[in-house]
């Protein structure tokens, strides 16, 4: 849920003192860096309502917060590009104000955190506001970041279902469904996407939608005809599996409307929680992303003409999943892919000025738009003058790495690792690269080993680079988590299939070796969710009915399609035959051997 609401100083509660910049009153804990924080975008976790009694319970927290974050795209596969802080904040009280409800205390924290949008009455429960003021105070904790480049999220010290999205994204840090807020309102506030629920107070179903063309990018009143003749809004993406289930197309309702505006898909992480990032979304979270960083972080300088006896180098950025694409080309023509180096002096240019230039394209899948693969997110350039009159002086630089993908991190057997290492002016130093033991090559760019080349199934592996006197190494996790499934007892069982009366429960239980998993799982090829438990019982099954189980004006686990996700949506139960497959992703990123059982549902 978006409210601008949510980053304002309201008045109804009393401000939090100025925070205390102690080590006793608030604590910085780097939980994943990947370079200075200047070349950085750079996501802060700040708690509130927490007392040091509460803190380990923060702390978990936010390792589910960041596990289901990372297990859905583009986070995934940008999440080198992030460094992840934690801001441990001591609260003189437990709790925050006004949760659940508007009579219950008023709790004085260090973020003045508060469901009903800051206690309004006539507001909802689910908003849920923090202070501007005393955020960005305690995010300045974290050096080297500012409002340029950095996201701050609050976590309450609540089980009560909240959270928003504006200059800022809050969440509850202890509901079942907690983990899925803050992706969906970092979808506000990040990517600047809109809400496709067919209603604005849960229970009270939206109207007819009468206004233009809507501005955001995953709402329309066109035609899919119209769509492409145009060639607007999700023309490129129409008639694709949908990331989030079905095919993209025009689905009716959203922002708020029931109907009169249509939305791409049936159900994305912007109408229901659960579900991924269809691709218009993750298409604009990819744009939003990249362009909190530059894709060429370093380079030879620039700003005066430069030697043709001298080696010219630059460092790029490194997503986690593929390769970025280096093209070097010397007065416009190409004389190099691949590589982050080139060595001038091998080319022999003609005597007097060329121009060199290097362009960096991130090639990834997840953008069909070309202005958004042409903008600065997604493609750089460097341009030198190359003077073969001007000769580079020597200079003693060591052979050393400079900056690597972290070695404690964990490394998914489909990652890219990357290394940099120092550049002197006449070499461009070697990068050997091991996987157990044996000499393998990159197949690619040579500062990237994409481990995917290897076919990595399971158990783990060590990684090395060396260059000179020095070896970096890493421990690959390639073993895919298992999932293990409870089901209530059937009526019977009959040809493979489970027979049901009116109701059954599933419970999914990732299990890997290498640390916490998400399990998820889909009904009839309808959408990878991420199971959480049940709604209002985080250690409860999910329940799986012919038309759902309504709580808090919504609808859970109903069989059968169309799905059915407010109360006035009117379906044919789903009794009948339904494939159910579930799986889990680790903390490396591996993706476990889906899983498949066929339940049959009886009246």
């Amino acid at each position: 849920m978006r409210t601008a609401a949510a980053v304002a100083v309201f008045s109804a509660l009393p401000l939090p003192a100025a925070p205390a910049r102690s080590a006793e009153a608030a604590r910085v804990v780097p939980l994943q860096v990947t370079g200075d924080p200047a070349n950085r975008f750079n996501l802060i976790l700040l708690g509130d309502g927490y007392t040091a009694a509460d803190l380990p319970g923060f702390r978990q927290d936010v390792a589910r917060q960041l596990g289901m974050l990372f297990a859905f795209e583009p986070w995934k596969s940008y999440r080198s590009y992030l460094n992840v802080y934690r801001v441990e904040i001591a609260s003189p009280e437990s709790g925050v104000s006004c949760d659940p409800g508007p009579d219950a205390p008023v709790r004085r924290t260090p973020l003045g955190m508060a469901f009903w949008n800051g206690c309004h009455r006539d507001d909802m429960q689910r908003r849920l506001a923090v202070n501007a003021r005393a955020a960005e105070a305690y995010a300045d904790l974290v050096r080297g970041t500012g409002v340029a480049n950095r996201q701050i999220v609050a976590l309450a010290h609540s089980t009560t279902y909240g959270g928003t999205g504006g200059t800022y994204a809050t969440a509850s840090g202890g509901n079942t469904m907690s983990a899925l807020i803050m992706p969906h309102e970092l979808g506000h506030t990040l990517g600047g996407l809109q809400d496709e629920y067919d209603y604005y107070r849960r229970g009270e179903p939206g109207g007819a939608y009468t206004g233009g063309e809507p501005r955001s990018v995953q709402h329309t009143v066109l035609t899919a005809r119209e769509m492409r003749a145009r060639r607007l809004k999700w023309w490129r993406w129409l008639g694709a599996p949908s990331a989030s289930g079905g095919v993209i197309g025009r689905y009716e309702g959203g922002m708020y409307a029931r109907t009169g505006v249509w939305r791409p898909s049936e159900h994305s992480m912007m109408k229901t929680l659960g579900y991924a990032y269809d691709q218009v979304a993750r298409e604009r979270m990819t744009q939003a992303i990249a362009a909190k960083v530059d894709l060429i972080q370093a380079a030879t300088p620039s700003a005066a003409p430069i030697g043709a006896d001298r080696v010219v180098w630059l460092e790029t950025l490194h997503p986690v999943g593929h390769l970025l694409r280096v093209t070097w080309r010397l007065d416009g023509r190409v004389v190099r892919s691949g590589r982050h180096d080139l060595d001038l002096a091998r080319l022999r240019p003609a005597p007097g000025r060329h121009t060199l230039t290097a362009e960096v394209t991130d090639p990834t899948r997840f953008v069909r738009d070309p202005a958004i693969r042409a903008s600065p997110a997604l493609t750089r350039t460097r341009t030198w003058t190359v003077d073969t009159g001007i000769r580079t002086p020597a200079a003693a630089i060591p052979v050393a790495f400079t900056a690597a993908t972290p070695e404690h991190t964990d490394v998914g057997a489909d990652d890219v690792i990357y290394a940099e290492t120092t550049h002197p002016v006449r070499s461009a130093p070697a990068v050997r690269w091991t996987l157990d033991g044996r000499r393998v090559t990159t197949g690619g760019p040579d500062r990237d080993l994409r481990l995917a080349r290897f076919h990595l199934r399971s158990g783990t592996h060590r990684v090395t680079a060396r260059t000179g006197d020095r070896t970096l190494a890493w421990t690959v996790d390639a073993q895919r988590p298992r999932t293990r499934v409870e089901l209530s007892r059937p009526a019977s069982v009959t040809g493979g299939a489970y027979v049901f009366d009116g109701r059954f429960t599933m419970r999914l239980e990732p299990r890997d070796s290498g640390g916490p998993a998400v399990a998820e799982f889909q009904v009839d090829g309808d959408g990878w969710f991420r199971y959480f438990g049940w709604p209002d019982d985080p250690k409860g099954p999910f329940v799986f009915t012919p038309l759902g189980t309504e709580i808090d004006h919504l609808v859970y686990g109903r069989l059968g399609r169309p799905a059915r996700t407010s109360p006035w949506d009117v379906v044919p139960p789903g009794h009948g035959r339904h494939t159910i497959e579930y799986r889990s992703v680790d903390a490396a990123g591996n993706v476990g051997a889906a899983r498949r059982l066929t339940v049959v549902l009886r009246p």
